[in-house]
């Protein structure tokens, strides 16, 4: 009985962990807005 408590305690550890890098690492590097399209300037020559 005391090993089954323990291996559910392992496995509820390393589920919050994975569960834990997994939230870090899923953040996007950037700009946190969406850039205004540039604007075609016609310029006749």
């Amino acid at each position: 009985m005391q090993r089954v408590a323990t291996t559910t305690y392992i496995r509820l550890i390393l589920v919050l962990l994975l569960a834990g890098f997994g939230s870090t690492a899923c953040g996007q590097k950037g700009p946190l807005y969406l850039p205004q399209p540039k604007q075609e300037q016609n310029q006749e020559q």
